[in-house]
C-alpha cells in the first residue's frame, strides 16, 4: 500500500511550527469542508459510499461519520480552551467509534448536516479569535501534551483536507 493513499495530502507533522501567517487560509480549509463533501459526493450512490480508500481503509460513509464524530470533539476542544485555562480534554477511540452502527451502517446524510452546522459555528468562532485566543492551549493526555489552538487549527485544516483526498480516491475508482 503506498502512502498516497494512507495520506493523500502527506502526513500531519506534530511539532512543526504552525505560523500564525496561514491562520485565514486554515480557517478557510474548515469553512469549505462541508461544501466541497456535499459537491464531491453529489449523485453518489449507496454502493459508492460503501466502498474503501485503500485496503483496511473505512468506507466513504464511515470517512464522512468520522469527520463529524473528529470536529464536533475539535470544536468543543477550541472552545474549552477559550473558556478555561488549560483545561484536560477527553480523548476518544475513533476507530471504535467508526465501528459502531451509526458511524458504519448509517447513512452519511446525518453527518454532512452535523458537520455544515460544526463548521459554520467552528468558522464563526474562529474568524472571531485574537491572536491571545490562538495561543491559547489544551492539555491532551492520549498525547500527554499541550496544544495550542493554533496548532490544533493546522491540524484540523489538514485533517478536513487529508479525509477529502480519502473521498475523492472512493469517487475516482
Amino acid at each position: 500500500m503506498t502512502d498516497s493513499l494512507r495520506y493523500p495530502v502527506g502526513k500531519f507533522i506534530f511539532g512543526a511550527p504552525a505560523d500564525a501567517k496561514n491562520i485565514p487560509n486554515w480557517i478557510e480549509n474548515i469553512q469549505k469542508l462541508p461544501q466541497q463533501i456535499n459537491e464531491l459526493t453529489k449523485g453518489w450512490s449507496p454502493e459508492v459510499f460503501h466502498k474503501v480508500y485503500r485496503p483496511d481503509g473505512w468506507t466513504g460513509s464511515q470517512v464522512i461519520h468520522h469527520l463529524a464524530d473528529s470536529h464536533a470533539n475539535a470544536y468543543i476542544r477550541f472552545k474549552l480552551a477559550l473558556t478555561e485555562e488549560v483545561p484536560t480534554v477527553k480523548p476518544y477511540d475513533e476507530t471504535a467509534w467508526a465501528a459502531l452502527p451509526d458511524g458504519s451502517d448509517l447513512d452519511p446524510t446525518p453527518s454532512l448536516l452535523i458537520l455544515e452546522g460544526i463548521h459554520q459555528r467552528w468558522t464563526s468562532c474562529l474568524k472571531n479569535m485574537s491572536t491571545q485566543d490562538f495561543e491559547k492551549s489544551f492539555f491532551h493526555p492520549g498525547l500527554k501534551k499541550e496544544l495550542k489552538l493554533t496548532q490544533n487549527l493546522a491540524l484540523y485544516s489538514w485533517h478536513s483536507r487529508h479525509h477529502l483526498g480519502h473521498l475523492k480516491i472512493i469517487g475516482e475508482q
